[in-house]
């Protein structure tokens, strides 16, 4: 019996024990005080580390297992870009995505070139450093917009877009990264080149072969999870033995079944196994953390710093694409951190010589500062933006070129005012276009939008619908779009969707601007539509109760017959419904 083999596994099981058990209790405590769980992993490796209690005696006892969740981080990281979508993600994305990072590290070499940073004796600080504060933080951000349920908006999508292209550009920086020790173009071109073609070979089996095997293995769910692992960790082993980085080839592996149909499926079901060992590798990297000097912690505050105002990079690249204020400041301010990306590539950095240990324990104390910071911009980006976009109107800047975006006057015979356009209005819309196509009514030509996508915008011009860009969340928007004539005035968003505003806001602006109006608010809640009623509103849409073509119909009543019957009808429809949840 080997018994030193048992008593290293059983080592291995305490030291994992610890780890999962304080790291449990300090998430629990960064959930309560609405913190990122990675801040609470790193913060735990301190902990129980040589700086803390020292409750495990060998770090690196965990190392491997901890390499494990580093792999299929990135394997999920990889399953989840789409190529198809970045293509067809536009061009203010496209833009985007491919010059922050290429300027964001011109900007970082020569910040910490001023800080005493270089290269040279075999170390690259100075290119690490530039290279790790250039991109932001994935699952950070997707958390924090999912929670403002914020994802699916204009600057949400393009955040997301501009997150997979930073994806992209670590692909690259890992393909470099073994051979920049010997920084000679012919080895360089090698790694590239294998890199290359070790994408192409697994294309070509996730298109001609694995298909099959997948097919073959379907009707069973817990084979698709181990057949996609098993590739997972064969792309790996093939990337380390051509020389490149295992992480390199799992991120490769993830790519090439990010369009198969049971890439969903394989997501959900690995990240929970990800989860457990991605905690296991944050707990190390925070072991790994020394006892930051004075001096050290000034560098981290400066590189924090640096890093939120190098991403007003974006904001005039989004611009020159079209976007106006709000579509290139907010995601300005949702990129305003460190990416967990750059933790991974500074640890193989050190993992190789090519930087001190110094180096990663500045990038995480970075990683942790921006991670808080970030949390408190996220969830304000909408003040954050309202105030920048002051700033550049003082700057005379103006919001977009030639912010009436309708073919000539825009206001001229239209009585009837959307503000705001998302889904509802999207398919109301289409019920008024079916109507005018069969010469039902004529309805749709005296509507005016009012909308900040200019996405939206150019869109509804193709389509021949009048359109004023502004954002609603502002009086004076109204004012300036010369709406006060309109005869009927609808908001069709919920108040969880609006950003720096809500109905009953807009019901009291349209009541002062347009004092003859009709106005039409929208909710998803019983209660708060007897509330708006009481406020003085004409009608209330429950879009959950009510569909598009009705909606269309009820404008068409209240451009004929005015909304005093339909009102009265409601509000008493709405008074004798006892939902469960209302």
């Amino acid at each position: 019996m080997n018994i030193g083999g048992l008593v290293s596994t059983s080592d291995l099981l305490s030291s994992i024990g610890v780890c999962v058990g304080a790291a449990a209790l300090l998430a629990l405590l960064a959930n309560r005080l609405r913190q990122p769980l990675i801040l609470a992993y790193l913060a735990t490796g301190v902990a129980i580390g040589p700086i803390g209690l020292h409750l495990v005696g060998d770090p690196t006892s965990i190392q491997t297992v901890a390499e494990m969740g580093l792999i299929l981080l990135l394997f999920i990281i990889g399953l989840e870009i789409d190529l198809k979508k970045l293509v067809a993600a536009g061009r203010p994305v496209v833009v985007t995505g491919a010059l922050q990072v290429p300027i964001c590290i011109a900007l970082g070499l020569g910040f910490f070139w001023l800080l005493g940073f270089g290269v040279g004796g075999g170390k690259f600080d100075l290119l690490y450093l530039a290279a790790c504060m250039s991109m932001s933080s994935t699952l950070i951000v997707v958390k924090l917009l999912y929670d403002k349920f914020e994802l699916d908006t204009l600057a949400g999508r393009i955040t997301l877009g501009v997150l997979v292209f930073q994806d992209l550009w670590a692909v690259a920086m890992l393909a470099i990264q073994p051979n920049l020790t010997n920084p000679d173009f012919h080895p360089l071109l090698v790694s590239v080149l294998e890199g290359l073609l070790l994408v192409i070979w697994s294309l070509s089996v996730s298109r001609y072969i694995l298909p099959r095997l997948f097919r073959s293995v379907a009707k069973s769910p817990e084979l698709v999870l181990v057949s996609a692992l098993a590739w997972c960790f064969f792309l790996a082993a093939a990337a380390g033995t051509i020389g490149l980085s295992r992480e390199m080839g799992a991120l490769i592996a993830g790519i090439s079944l990010s369009t198969f149909p049971y890439n969903v499926d394989v997501i959900a079901k690995a990240t929970n196994i990800r989860d457990f060992f991605v905690t296991l590798f944050f707990v190390a990297l925070g072991m790994q953390i020394p006892l930051p000097s004075p001096q050290l912690l000034l560098l981290v505050a400066a590189a924090a710093g640096f890093l939120v105002l190098s991403r007003v990079v974006v904001v005039p690249l989004l611009y020159a694409t079209g976007m106006g204020h709000r579509g290139s400041l907010l995601p300005a301010v949702n990129l305003a951190q460190i990416s967990e990306f750059s933790i991974v590539i500074a640890s193989l950095g050190l993992a190789r010589g090519q930087i001190d240990a110094s180096i990663v324990t500045m990038v995480i104390l970075t990683f942790a500062v921006t991670s808080v910071t970030s949390t408190y911009l996220i969830r304000n980006n909408e003040a954050v933006q309202q105030r920048l976009s002051g700033l550049l109107r003082l700057l005379h800047i103006p919001d977009v070129t030639g912010s009436r975006m309708a073919e000539g006057d825009p206001e001229a015979g239209k009585d009837i005012v959307f503000l705001g356009f998302f889904r509802d209005a999207s398919s109301i819309v289409h019920e008024l276009e079916e109507w005018r196509r069969s010469g039902k009514s004529k309805l749709l030509e005296r509507l005016l939008v009012i909308d900040f996508n200019p996405n939206v915008i150019g869109e509804l011009r193709k389509r021949g619908v009048a359109c004023v860009y502004g954002d609603i969340a502002h009086i004076d928007t109204l004012h300036h779009a010369h709406i006060s004539e309109a005869k009927l005035v609808v908001s069709t968003i919920p108040d969880d969707i609006l950003r720096g505003t809500n109905n009953l806001r807009i019901l009291k602006a349209a009541r002062h601007v347009c004092p003859r109006a009709q106005v039409i608010v929208t909710t998803d809640h019983i209660p708060q539509a007897i509330e708006f009623y009481k406020e003085g509103a004409d009608f209330v849409y429950i879009p959950r109760l009510m569909s598009a073509g009705q909606m269309a119909k009820m404008l068409q009543q209240a451009m004929k017959k005015g909304l005093e019957a339909a009102r009265t009808d409601a509000i008493a429809d709405l008074e004798g419904r006892r939902e469960v949840l209302a």
